[in-house]
């Protein structure tokens, strides 16, 4: 049964209640007519409560339409089709981290939002409408997000590091590197500032994000600044701040060669860290580049100089590695031709940032490409450097340093998956706020990445995650007993052994 409008000749819709179990259209009640549209809603309303009334009362027909009668039946008791996968499996594990020490609702919504469908503020108050039945006004999460960015980042970093603690026993070692992340504006301000852009966004604002991890990959701590901030002065305020709070000891840090300066490890070396950082070997005095070249190291084979009494530089080569610089260079050298040939480079360009340092100025006006400069940087491919104070086989100083890909991989993933940027807040709170939310989501990405793995799963983060976004459950009355029922609705093996993998 069905409430139909049937619009007369006079203009008057009539409000109908239809049975079609026989097959045929049959007109069970008239319930009333009008024309006015809140009128023809009211009758439409109270068209549906008498089907529901009409089919809890009236006894089946077993002779006639059972099966049409049964879907009525079924389906006219359905009162809620909600979205759940995503919270039985993110949510287990939000709670199993320990974010629900935080006891904020609205808090574990945004986090799990961005893991779900990671997008702007105003959408995300769409979903948690459409799919999770939330009613939050654009303007009141806003508010929260004014009041979340200096009342949530300490536990949230605080929860992720006894977390991470747990799985790995006592840190003593760190990974740190940070990225750029832009806006869509013009205007700066004291936190948005043009600077130099990893994403080669240079003309827009943007603000440095400094990650600190462990081992595995795992966050630890972050923190912001303004967007020209040179992101070698960033390093030490952070580590500074992650041992200070958690009263550690010793600590050794990671990072790689564009947090390197002399004040850095200056500081590093006064402050007693331990620390393996890439080393610029084309940077290094002309004695050290001299013994570096003088090594002729062939495929898989490192070596280690003494640079000063606590000071030493590994050198490893690699034929991939040198395959892959040799390609690099080539390619910024055909950019350089190609651009120089439509005249699009001018005495501006004349830098050593990227391969721009191969351009000299000819006369007053004229740039030439300096091919000298070009194939002398070819002695240089496939050597890697890494400068340490540790007492640690060379070996271990490489295997450490190659755990900085997993921070790397970390911003990907925060920049694609997660989404994070453009971010188009104006306010620093908001900014703060929604890095917070991120950091916190990308923990439970880890922490879910972990899991599967320990399970013995082959499935990703990614692809367990689009299973939970297909996972509803259905909610009826019973049309007899007037009860309440929950069922999750399971359509296929994937769900089915998604909830059965992590115990759902």
């Amino acid at each position: 049964m069905f409430v139909r409008k049937k619009p007369n000749k006079s203009g008057i819709i009539s409000i109908q209640i239809i049975d079609k179990s026989s097959g045929k259209y049959k007109v069970i009640k008239t319930i009333g007519s009008s024309n006015d549209p809140e009128v023809i809603s009211s009758l439409v309303l109270e068209g549906k409560n008498e089907i529901n009334n009409l089919l809890s009362q009236a006894p089946i027909d077993f002779n006639v339409g059972l099966e049409e009668q049964l879907l009525d039946l079924f389906f006219s008791g359905i009162k809620e089709l909600c979205l759940v996968g995503p919270e039985l499996l993110l949510g287990k594990i939000f709670d199993s981290i320990g974010f629900n020490k935080i006891k904020d609702e609205l808090f574990r919504h945004l986090v799990i939002s961005r893991l779900t469908f990671p997008t702007s503020k105003l959408k995300t108050t769409d979903y948690l409408f459409k799919y999770k039945g939330e009613r939050i006004g654009v303007d009141s999460l806003y508010r929260y997000l004014d009041k979340l960015h200096n009342k949530q980042k300490e536990l949230v970093e605080q929860i992720s590091y006894e977390h991470t603690q747990k799985l790995l026993g006592k840190i003593s070692i760190v990974f740190y590197d940070v990225t750029t992340l832009y806006f869509e504006i013009e205007k700066e301000d004291d936190l948005r500032q043009t600077g130099f852009s990893k994403e080669g966004k240079h003309q827009n604002p943007q603000i440095v994000l400094g990650l600190l991890v462990s081992i595995d990959g795992y966050p630890l701590a972050y923190d912001i600044f303004e967007g020209k901030k040179f992101e070698g002065h960033t390093m030490l305020p952070v580590i500074e701040g992650f041992k200070k709070k958690y009263q550690l000891e010793e600590l050794i840090v990671v990072a790689d060669s564009g947090l390197l300066s002399t004040e850095n490890v200056e500081q590093l070396q006064q402050k007693n860290y331990g620390y393996i950082l890439g080393a610029r070997l084309k940077n290094e005095k002309e004695i050290i580049k001299k013994r570096v070249l003088d090594l002729k190291l062939k495929n898989g084979q490192s070596t280690e100089i003494r640079k000063d009494e606590s000071t030493k530089i590994i050198v490893s080569y690699s034929l991939a590695r040198a395959k892959k610089d040799q390609f690099n260079r080539k390619r910024g050298l055909d950019k350089l031709e190609k651009n120089i040939k439509k005249g699009k480079l001018t005495k501006s360009n004349i830098n050593n940032r990227g391969y721009n340092k191969y351009l000299k100025m000819v006369g007053d006006v004229d740039l030439s490409i300096d091919y000298e400069k070009f194939n002398n940087d070819g002695v240089w491919d496939g050597l890697k450097g890494y400068i340490t104070n540790l007492n640690i086989s060379k070996e271990e100083i490489i295997l450490n340093y190659g755990h900085l890909w997993k921070i790397e991989k970390a911003f990907r993933i925060s920049k694609t998956d997660l989404q994070i940027r453009p971010i188009y807040h104006r306010l620093a709170r908001r900014i703060e706020a929604h890095i917070c939310i991120a950091f916190c989501a990308y923990k439970i990405y880890k922490e879910l990445e972990r899991q599967l793995k320990e399970k013995g799963s082959n499935l990703s983060p990614e692809k367990a995650i689009d299973i939970a976004k297909t996972i509803y459950r259905i909610t009826i009355i019973t049309p007899y007993s007037k009860r309440k029922e929950a069922r999750l609705y399971i359509s296929n093996e994937e769900q089915a052994q998604l909830l059965k993998l992590f115990e759902i």
